[in-house]
């Protein structure tokens, strides 16, 4: 994982690392069991059009299944030709179509209120500047759309015994977002709150998750017996949010964005203009002129492309 520059904002880049391999195949498997179960209650089981920002390699693609067209956005290529090595064009059945774009989650490759369904999970923890993330994510989702946000909770039970024993420095209770390392982030649910109220979006559900995430308790404890217990815990976030993980469901209210004219996808990152002519190997502005290719089945709206 490294840091680039994108602008004023950096990025978290994991292009070229083995975030599939060195992370999630060394010992988390309840982690990854009990965050499907969170998405699962909280996901519209199907619809038309689905974007997952900060997809990876699109490890959590089997529970998209039901959607019409499913877009994996990161900005990693190197990670998106991995989900797309695994996913390939579409589902067994043809459905779902797959889509992969590579791209900066501060400037969205989309038109206004294409998307039905959104998903962000260990996503925002990565955004210095996540009202921005969060505006953007309002601006593409439909009209009583769903969103399905996933955010690290600094007010969890263990930092809250950490700075209770003078292990922490910094307070679990401040509302303020914790930048513990470079580029990674943790928030406080009423902060997070807030965030997402003023992007115009509406919480309708909370999930806590991720009750048992030590590695004494994984060692000693059945597999199975974490999952089952994390999953009779989940709902209990709608009353307090103490977990190291949160899920949060979204909506947004009729009326409070317009949407781009029918049959507009995709936007220019350079000047915002949601018309663009396609060809094989690429998009082309109308407005600016501006061209971003399309390489391997992925299209790259990171660096457009010369002439």
């Amino acid at each position: 994982m490294t840091l680039t520059d994108h602008g004023k904002r950096p990025v978290c880049d994991y292009e070229g690392s083995a975030y599939k391999t060195e992370f999630w195949g060394q010992g988390r498997e309840y982690e990854d069991a009990v965050e499907r179960v969170a998405l699962q209650s909280l996901l519209p089981p199907s619809g038309m059009r689905l974007i997952e920002i900060g997809a990876g390699f699109g490890r959590l693609a089997p529970l998209y299944a039901g959607y019409d067209e499913v877009v994996f956005f990161d900005y990693a290529l190197s990670q998106l030709r991995q989900a797309r090595e695994l996913w390939g064009e579409h589902g067994q059945s043809g459905r779902p179509r797959y889509t992969y774009v590579a791209g900066d989650f501060y400037n969205l490759p989309f038109a206004a209120g294409v998307f039905e369904t959104i998903t962000m999970v260990r996503t925002l923890h990565h955004a210095a500047d996540a009202p921005a993330v969060l505006k953007n994510v309002s601006r593409i989702l439909a009209s009583k759309g769903t969103f399905v946000l996933e955010f690290a909770n600094k007010r969890n039970i263990k930092s809250i015994l950490r700075y209770l024993l003078g292990r922490q420095d910094w307070s679990p209770f401040a509302y303020d977002p914790v930048e513990f390392v470079s580029l990674n982030f943790d928030f406080h649910p009423v902060w997070m709150r807030n965030a997402l109220a003023d992007s115009g979006l509406e919480i309708q559900k909370l999930r806590t998750v991720s009750h048992f995430r030590l590695g004494m308790l994984k060692k000693i404890l059945p597999f199975g017996m974490l999952v089952a217990m994390d999953r009779i815990l989940q709902p209990t976030g709608q009353l307090w949010q103490l977990s190291p993980s949160i899920f949060v469901q979204c909506t947004l209210p009729e009326g409070r964005h317009q949407a781009a004219a029918h049959g507009t996808y995709f936007r220019c990152t350079s000047c915002g203009s949601d018309q663009l002519t396609v060809a094989r190997n690429g998009l082309t502005c109308v407005r600016c002129g501006v061209r971003y290719g399309l390489c391997d089945g992925i299209w790259d709206f990171k660096i457009p492309v010369d002439g």
